[in-house]
C-alpha cells in the first residue's frame, strides 16, 4: 500500500533541507509584513473600483489606486469554508476535503434530490500546514481577527499557527448578531450595542501599536461583513436610504435563474451600510500603517471568500451584474472576486492584471514575500504571483477547476466547472446539461456556445474528468428514491 506523506511531515522535511538558505525575494528586501483583508460574501461588483455606483468604498478604491487590481481573481469555491481553507493551505478544497460550507447543506427527502448528500470534513485537519504556521516558524507574529469557520474547539486559529485569535470560531455568521450583546465564544463585548466590525478593527489597530517591533507580522482581518443576517450599520444607514430614494424608482428588478432568482440592481441600503463599515475599517488600518511608518514594508491583500449573495429562491441582497448569478453558483457571479494587492516597490500604483488567479495562490506568494522558498509539496495547487505583481506576462495558459457537488440554499444543484484561457465549461449534474462560454467575449455568460463548439466541449469535459479522477474528487451518488417528475 502506498502511503502519502502528510503536509506536516513535508514541511518538517522542507525546513531541514532549506535551513540557512537565502531568501528568494528578488528585490533583496527584508521579509515583508503582511496585512490580509478577507471580506465575507462581498461580490466582484460590490466595490467602486470594480464598477459599483451605489456602494461607496473610497478607502478600498484608494488601495486599488495605490496597488494592483486583479480583474480575473477567483475563489476556489462559491461558498466560504472551502475558499478559506484554500487560502490557509494553498491547496484545492477537494484536496483538503472541505468542499462545502461547514457543516454544509443537505437536501431532504421532501425536496426529492437527485443525488445523495456528500460528506466532507467539518474542520481543517490539523495535519494541514497553514500559511500562519509557515510564517510563525519563520519568526513572524501572527494575528487573526474575525470569521474563521474552519472548525470548532481544537481547530481554532490558535491551533493552526496564529498567536492571537479575536472572534474566530466555528460559526459562519456573527454569533448573536452584529451588535452586542452578541454570543461569540471568542469575543466578549466591551460595551452595550458595540458593533462587531468596529471592535475587530480596534483589536487590529491595537495589535499594530503593541506588536514586537523587531519581528515581521501577519495581520489577518477576516470580516463577518457582509454575511447575513443583513443588518444596517447605523453610522451610514440613513445616508444610504436617502441615496436609494434619490437614485431608484420602482421595485427591484430580478432575473430568473433556473429554480432561483437573481437581484438585478444594487439598491439595498442595509447592505450598502455594511459595505461602508468594511471600507471604514480598511481605511483605519491603512492609516495606522502610515502613522507607524510601516506602509512601505507591508504587503496588503484584499479579497472575498465567494461571490455576493445575489441568487436565492427570491432575490438576494446584492447584484453581481454584469456577472451572472451569485454565491453558491459556478457562474462568474459566484466565484469571481474583487482582489487588490499592494506591495510597495513591487506593484505599480494603479496597475491592472487581467490574468486568471485563484485563492490558493496567496500561500506561495506570501511565502515569497517572507523571503521563503516555494514548496509545492505544501501549496500544491497555488502559484506564486510574484511575476504578475512585477508586471511580467505569464508563460502558459492556466487551467482552473471548481468542484461543487453539493446542493445549496441559493438553489444551486451539484456541478463542476473548468476554465482554460477564455473558455469556461460548466456541468450541471442535476439536469444532465453542460454549458460553454467564451469569457473574453461574454463575461456575463449569456451566450451558451456548447452546441456550436462540440469539440471544445469534449476537450474541456475530458480535462475536467481527468482532474476529478486525479484528485479523487467525490462525485454525486444517485438517490435511489429520486422521482424525476416531481422536480419538473
Amino acid at each position: 500500500m502506498l502511503l502519502r506523506p502528510s503536509p506536516h511531515f513535508l514541511w518538517a522535511l522542507f525546513m531541514l533541507v532549506t535551513v540557512g538558505q537565502a531568501p528568494t525575494i528578488t528585490s533583496g528586501a527584508e521579509p515583508r509584513n503582511v496585512v490580509f483583508f478577507l471580506v465575507d460574501d462581498l461580490g466582484w461588483a460590490d466595490v467602486g473600483c470594480f464598477g459599483s455606483t451605489f456602494y461607496e468604498t473610497p478607502h478600498i478604491d484608494a488601495l486599488c489606486e495605490s496597488g494592483m487590481q486583479f480583474t480575473n481573481a477567483y475563489a476556489a469555491c462559491p461558498v466560504c469554508s472551502p475558499t478559506r481553507a484554500s487560502i490557509m493551505t494553498g491547496r484545492h478544497p477537494v484536496r483538503v476535503d472541505i468542499t462545502d460550507w461547514i457543516p454544509g447543506s443537505t437536501a431532504t427527502a421532501k425536496q426529492n434530490p437527485r443525488f445523495l448528500h456528500i460528506d466532507d470534513r467539518d474542520n481543517l485537519a490539523l495535519e494541514e500546514v497553514t500559511i500562519a504556521e509557515v510564517l510563525k516558524q519563520a519568526g513572524y507574529q501572527t494575528f487573526f481577527a474575525g470569521k474563521w469557520h474552519l472548525g470548532d474547539l481544537g481547530h481554532y486559529p490558535t491551533d493552526q499557527g496564529f498567536d492571537v485569535n479575536i472572534g474566530g470560531n466555528s460559526k459562519g455568521s456573527p454569533p448573536g448578531g452584529y451588535y452586542a450583546p452578541w454570543k461569540n465564544p471568542t469575543l466578549q463585548a466591551k460595551r452595550d450595542d458595540e458593533y462587531v466590525t468596529e471592535r475587530l478593527t480596534e483589536e487590529s489597530l491595537a495589535f499594530l501599536e503593541n506588536r514586537q517591533q523587531d519581528q515581521p507580522f501577519l495581520l489577518y482581518l477576516s470580516y463577518y461583513n457582509v454575511h447575513t443576517p443583513i443588518t444596517a450599520y447605523r453610522k451610514h444607514h440613513e445616508r444610504h436610504v436617502q441615496r436609494a430614494e434619490r437614485m431608484f424608482d420602482g421595485p427591484t428588478p430580478f432575473i430568473q435563474e433556473r429554480r432561483g432568482q437573481s437581484r438585478a440592481r444594487q439598491d439595498n441600503p442595509e447592505l450598502a451600510s455594511m459595505v461602508s463599515a468594511v471600507d471604514d475599517s480598511v481605511g483605519q488600518i491603512l492609516a495606522k500603517l502610515d502613522q507607524l511608518g510601516l506602509a512601505e514594508d507591508t504587503a496588503v491583500f484584499f479579497f472575498s471568500d465567494n461571490g455576493g449573495l445575489c441568487t436565492k429562491p427570491k432575490p438576494g441582497p446584492t447584484s453581481n451584474l454584469p456577472l451572472r448569478a451569485g454565491k453558491g453558483w459556478l457562474y462568474e457571479g459566484g466565484i469571481r472576486e474583487p482582489m487588490l494587492a499592494r506591495v510597495p516597490g513591487v506593484t505599480t500604483p494603479g496597475s491592472v492584471c487581467d490574468e486568471p488567479v485563484i485563492s490558493m495562490d496567496f500561500f506561495p506568494t506570501i511565502m515569497r514575500l517572507a523571503g521563503l522558498q516555494p514548496n509545492p509539496s505544501l501549496h500544491a495547487d497555488g502559484q506564486d504571483l510574484w511575476p504578475l505583481l512585477t508586471g511580467q506576462e505569464p508563460t502558459e495558459t492556466r487551467q482552473l477547476v471548481w468542484h461543487y457537488p453539493h446542493y445549496h440554499g441559493s438553489t444551486w444543484t451539484p456541478g463542476a466547472a473548468i476554465r482554460q484561457g477564455p473558455w469556461k465549461l460548466i456541468e450541471f449534474y442535476e439536469f444532465d446539461e453542460v454549458e460553454l462560454y467564451n469569457l473574453a467575449q461574454d463575461q456575463g455568460e449569456l451566450h451558451d456556445l456548447a452546441a456550436e463548439q462540440p469539440d471544445k466541449v469534449a476537450q474541456l469535459r475530458t480535462q475536467l474528468k481527468n482532474w476529478q479522477i486525479a484528485m479523487s474528487a467525490k462525485m454525486p451518488v444517485p438517490n435511489p428514491e429520486y422521482h424525476p417528475t416531481e422536480n419538473k
